[in-house]
């Protein structure tokens, strides 16, 4: 698909136009473009610009509260409340680790698994290890998934698989994405898999069931 057909709806997102972007996206659907290819080629690209931005010198709390507002505005779009399959496939525990506290790309990972028969536990954002797989822990997860923006959280994330382990969960897998942590490998992160996008990670879980 050409770049330039996503265009008005990355634009829109970016520029945190709630209206825009809602525009845009339903232009998206009438032409047929599916859910799946709106997600992954325009508002994945939308917050991975977005992501870039995110330095510490150039950190914005305004535009990041504004472009996640329209993006939440395009997912209730794209996936209405009430639309999901019931929760068959397993329980995933999702959170962005002590320290980061950004949560677009988690929530897009949410949308995405919960559309897809997941049950997803979201334990937030600045979460602590402990909390995280505890809550893996009692709630039965099949995998924990962690989404990183900032390099900082690595240390706690080769901390996951023993703490798992100490728990008697060393069957829980644990996944890994997000801009600062796509260009790791599994063994740099002492991960399970680590995702490139929302529906590579989906791809990930359903080969485990």
């Amino acid at each position: 698909m050409e770049a330039s057909v996503m265009e008005p709806l990355v634009s829109a997102l970016l520029m945190g136009e709630r209206a825009e972007a809602l525009a845009a996206a339903r232009q998206l659907l009438a032409a047929d473009i599916s859910r799946e290819r709106i997600i992954t080629e325009g508002i994945e690209p939308a917050m991975t610009s977005l992501d870039e931005k995110c330095t510490i010198e150039q950190f914005n709390l305004l535009e990041i509260m504004l472009v996640g507002r329209a993006l939440n505005a395009v997912v209730d779009l794209l996936y209405p409340e009430g639309t999901s399959p019931p929760a068959t496939r397993g329980t995933v525990a999702v959170a962005s680790l002590k320290g980061d506290i950004h949560d677009i790309g988690k929530k897009i990972v949410i949308i995405v698994l919960k559309a897809n028969g997941y049950h997803v536990i979201d334990c937030g954002k600045d979460c602590p290890v402990d909390r995280l797989v505890n809550t893996a822990a009692g709630e039965g997860a099949m995998a924990v998934l962690v989404s990183g923006l900032i390099t900082s959280v690595i240390p706690q994330i080769r901390q996951l698989k023993d703490a798992l382990r100490e728990k008697g969960c060393s069957h829980v897998k644990v996944m890994a994405g997000g801009a600062a942590l796509k260009q790791a490998t599994t063994d740099d992160l002492q991960v399970d898999y680590v995702a490139q996008t929302a529906f590579d990670g989906l791809h990930f879980l359903r080969a485990l069931s």
